[in-house]
């Protein structure tokens, strides 16, 4: 009975490849720390397939797109996962809260209902217990990538985000978050192809660009957003006394479009903005600025006055 419950296991930890509306039902009395190692097969493969670059060499052609897929994911993961759908720092339409949602989607990281509601349970109760990626009550390694392997966090916290459960198209992306990433690394293995034999000199092909510009530029964007809830958790500079461990780093910060600045947003989530300084470099921001300009987006959520100065940590 034991061996066929464990198999029954291992074919629902395989559903959730293609149907995360199983999780729902994997995450009943699984213990916090439940690692569910066959549904993180995805992610571990992703990571070999980059070793790939050795047998399909490197081209200009796949490194421009790699860059690129990894610049634009960036943006439409910290500019709309993060300051729009979870913390509503402005507001859209709905084809342009879809075609973002779509693109963070690429990204890899599951749909925008899960992210942004595992996002506010870490705001509701940072670096404290119930905080399931603090480094300071879990250790770096969770707090890095540990935690989503968690078959208790694979389920989207729907009492979090209510509002955005009325529509249809983000409930299916949430519930079916592997189709756009195959779409995408179909769509990159296609257009090599038809690049190799339309314009060799480019001297790319189909694998070429699957490896560069989905492997390689997925696993960076992977690492480098998981920096922010480990590295500005305990390593930076810390402007505002805030109830927990968020710090500023300015590496990060470049690294991530604006992200590495996680005191000044833990200290006023809703800002638009997370480089309250001009010297601070938010590219995210510089570019949400451009989408209001032409009329994609509006109502930014600025930093109070009052709040640029409150709780500092020392005087300035």
């Amino acid at each position: 009975m034991e061996k066929i419950t464990r198999k029954a296991s291992r074919w629902q930890s395989l559903l959730t490849w293609f149907d995360n509306d199983v999780a729902l039902a994997a995450a009943d009395g699984v213990p916090a720390r439940g690692v569910d190692w066959p549904r993180m097969l995805p992610f571990v493969a992703l990571h070999l397939g980059c070793f790939a670059v050795i047998w399909v060499g490197v081209s200009t052609a796949a490194v421009v797109i790699a860059t690129g897929l990894y610049v634009l994911r960036m943006f439409a993961i910290t500019g709309f996962y993060h300051r729009y759908f979870s913390h509503n720092a402005f507001r859209t339409s709905r084809a342009a809260q879809f075609i973002f949602a779509l693109i963070g989607a690429s990204g890899v990281q599951r749909g925008a209902l899960w992210w942004a509601s595992q996002h506010r349970h870490h705001h509701v109760h940072s670096d404290q217990p119930q905080d399931v990626h603090s480094a300071r009550q879990h250790g770096f390694f969770w707090s890095h990538m540990g935690w989503f392997m968690a078959r208790e966090n694979f389920a989207t916290r729907r009492e979090r985000i209510t509002h955005l459960l009325r529509y249809p198209e983000l409930r299916f992306l949430d519930r079916y978050d592997a189709l756009v990433p195959l779409l995408l690394a179909v769509t990159l293995f296609g257009a090599g192809e038809a690049l190799a034999r339309f314009a060799p000199a480019l001297q790319t092909t189909g694998w070429q660009m699957v490896v560069w510009g989905f492997c390689v530029s997925t696993v960076a964007l992977y690492h480098a957003t998981f920096t922010i809830n480990s590295l500005t958790h305990c390593i930076g500079r810390r402007r505002y006394a805030t109830s927990d461990d968020s710090r500023n780093n300015v590496w990060l910060a470049l690294l991530t479009f604006g992200e590495g600045w996680h005191n000044n947003h833990h200290h006023f989530p809703g800002s638009v903005r997370q480089g309250f300084f001009w010297w601070e470099i938010d590219l995210t921001y510089y570019g949400l600025r451009v989408l209001a300009a032409l009329g994609i987006i509006w109502d930014l959520k600025e930093l109070p006055v009052g709040m640029l100065h409150a709780r500092l940590t020392t005087p300035q």
